[in-house]
């Protein structure tokens, strides 16, 4: 029997010609009008759009105003890595002001539009709200004014009526604007004179399942603006319609008695497509501006029907077949690489604590990973300055490793090693001496008088830019050279995730105290919780959930064991008297300074407290730490090796904890 020709280049499938595209479900936001809504990623063939146009401005006498148009197409076939066309964003209806014309209408919203291909996929600017005249349709209808009058009607497909007004004597009720998921509320007088109630603006039309919370209000789009009211006597105040979700404003609230009391109609919220909401009238009272329009374009990852090998395969060649992808949306990470150690010199800066990521979500920066794996490496603390009895002398502290998430498709999450704590022979600018934060200024320098800056943190600039703002780290604090008053040598603490380190000085107070972790326990719960890590013996604190506390500095006084700084909170280690402490492992906590003597070799006297007191403390290792919220949590979600631990809070959200190097499976 021959074959049909359409099913044999449909793979042998009779019917619709099947379509793959792999763009990653990437999702692109215009605020305003552009050239282009895009470029496609080079696998995607097709994309689905939201087009919200401007929301209707709330009327001069009552009514409000309706929520822009909402156009949603699926589908659209599009070439990849391909500019798409023209974005044309509608803007917000204008509004009755102060001292104007009473009966002012408010204005229709603008019209937004999108260009793909050759189509112009348009949503209708929302209709204004009523005053003593009809009100406008539009995208959403506008709530009537307060005469009586009809709601005006929603375009099909895009919005919803308006509410109807009402009056009863001289108490008039506005009806609230349309929404694009649901009409206003009629303008009530239930019980007659005196007892009216202004319309509620319709429900927005939430996006999030498709587009995400990036947009709108976290998704919601068009809500109707609230209706106003006019109380009877004169002299009630009265209180508007409230805002339909989705960026919407409320109606005026009015006391004649109090015109100090009396607060306009607020603006529908930019980007949003709401409604404003209506006045009343008042020559005080101003109604509220329409809210702009917005588009978003998601390419898809798809490839529904019936496939043969052959049709898989070429789909797969040209990059069009779809790879498993996951998006930790609303996920709360927390990254944390390796401190910083310090050394056994005379006056040794504290070690800087690990660079910190930090995202307590909404955000997501765990996005698009093309498989279903994270691979996770945790950092570790920088080495401890040892005395060589038999060497040529003191040695300095290490720095830090990074912690990395590795994601297949994504950008790596790499959070930096902490900074070692300078040393006599250092200078700001060692490279080992930055890091996520920055190591404490030494407090020995061959010119007398000199104040020793402590070291950069290196975390943010590291970062790509859309990243920065979750990267956390510190500069360590400067020390205080040889001819300082009131004493000389003081070097200043490693720099935490939460705080700088502090400043070296001269007695009674001595080396600087290491920079201040960061708590994190309002994201991943008040302690206890069994990922969150026990207070070390010689260190800051942190039981509480703070990680990444710097090292506190030593300062030397002719060769006795010289006052120390104490840790940051975090895990950060001290460096007190006659001990050091090493910065706590899994919190990223730096190391306290050692005290070496300023002779080659330990006097006899002195060789009995090398193991603790003149050794410089080691820095943490890292952590990791990720929290998916209970509705989102996938069906498989797993950690290696068994060291690592996966916690389930009373609330159903679970924490992943990360001690050690391995890997987080998601399906």
């Amino acid at each position: 029997m021959p074959r049909n020709k359409s099913g044999s280049s449909n793979g042998g499938v009779i019917g619709k010609t099947n379509r793959t595209s792999f763009g990653k479900c990437t999702v692109t936001i215009k605020t305003s009008s552009t050239p282009s809504a895009a470029t496609t990623q080079a696998g995607t063939r097709l994309v689905n759009t939201v087009v919200v146009a401007g929301g209707g401005g709330g009327g001069g006498y009552y009514g409000g105003g309706g929520g822009g148009g909402v156009l949603q197409t699926n589908d659209i076939p599009v070439n990849g890595s391909t500019a798409l066309g023209a974005v044309t964003i509608g803007g917000g209806g204008a509004v009755h002001s102060p001292g104007g014309a009473l009966a002012t209408p408010g204005a229709n919203g603008t019209n937004s539009s999108v260009v793909i291909g050759s189509t112009t996929y348009t949503a209708t600017g929302g209709g204004g709200g009523g005053s003593t005249n009809a009100a406008s349709s539009g995208g959403s209808g506008g709530g009537a004014g307060g005469n009586g009058g009809c709601g005006a009607a929603g375009v099909c497909g895009q919005g919803n009526p308006g509410g109807d007004g009402t009056t009863v004597g001289s108490d008039n009720a506005g009806g609230g604007g349309g929404g694009a998921g649901g009409a206003g509320t009629n303008g009530l007088n239930p019980g007659g004179t005196g007892t009216g109630v202004a319309g509620t603006g319709g429900n927005g039309l939430d996006l999030s399942s498709s587009f995400g919370t990036g947009f709108g209000v976290c998704g919601v789009v068009s809500g109707g603006g609230g209706g106003g009211k006019q109380g009877n006597p004169i002299s009630v105040p009265t209180a508007g319609g409230a805002a339909g979700p989705g960026g919407a404003g409320r109606g005026v609230i009015f006391s004649p008695s109090a015109p100090g009391v009396t607060t306009n109609a607020t603006d529908a919220t930019a980007n949003t497509g709401g409604g404003g909401g209506g006045s009343i009238g008042c020559s005080l009272c101003s109604s509220g501006d329409g809210g702009s329009g917005v588009v978003v374009v998601k390419e898809l990852s798809k490839a529904s029907g019936v496939w043969s090998m052959q049709s898989q395969f070429q789909a797969k060649s040209q990059g069009t077949w779809p790879k498993f992808l996951f998006s930790l949306q609303s996920t709360a990470v927390m990254v944390v690489g390796g401190g910083g150690g310090s050394g056994s010199v005379p006056s040794s800066g504290g070690g800087g604590a690990g660079g910190m990521i930090f995202s307590p979500g909404p955000t997501a920066i765990i996005n698009n990973a093309e498989s279903g794996t994270l691979d996770i490496t945790i950092g570790a603390g920088g080495s401890a300055g040892e005395v060589q009895p038999a060497g040529p002398g003191p040695a300095a502290g290490g720095q830090g490793s990074d912690t990395t998430i590795t994601i297949t498709g994504g950008t790596p999450l790499v959070a930096k090693g902490g900074g070692a704590g300078q040393i006599g022979s250092d200078s700001p600018c060692t490279a080992r001496t930055i890091g996520g934060s920055g190591g404490g200024g030494r407090g020995e320098d061959p010119s007398p008088g000199n104040t020793n800056p402590g070291s950069a943190a290196g975390q943010a600039p590291s970062m790509p830019s859309s990243l920065a703002p979750f990267g956390f780290g510190n500069a360590g604090g400067p020390g205080q050279s040889c001819g300082q008053s009131p004493n000389p040598r003081g070097a200043g603490g490693g720099g935490g995730a939460g705080g700088a380190g502090s400043s070296g000085s001269g007695s009674p107070t001595g080396g600087g105290a290491g920079g201040a972790g960061k708590d994190v326990s309002p994201v991943f719960g008040s302690s206890p919780q069994p990922f969150y890590i026990a207070n070390g013996p010689n260190a800051g604190a942190s039981a509480g959930g703070i990680f990444a506390g710097g090292g506190g500095g030593r300062q030397d006084t002719n060769q006795n064991i010289g006052n120390g700084g104490a840790g940051g909170t975090g895990g950060g280690g001290n460096a007190t008297n006659n001990a050091n402490g090493s910065g706590v492992a899994n919190t990223g906590g730096g190391g306290g300074a050692g005290y070496g003597p300023s002779g080659n070799v330990p006097t006899a006297g002195q060789a009995g407290v090398i193991p603790t007191a003149y050794n410089g403390g080691a820095g943490g290792s890292g952590i990791v730490l990720i929290k998916v919220p209970a509705p989102q949590v996938p069906g498989g979600f797993a950690v290696s090796p068994g060291t690592n631990t996966i916690t389930t809070q009373p609330c159903g959200a679970k924490v992943a904890a990360f001690t050690v190097s391995g890997t987080l499976t998601i399906s």
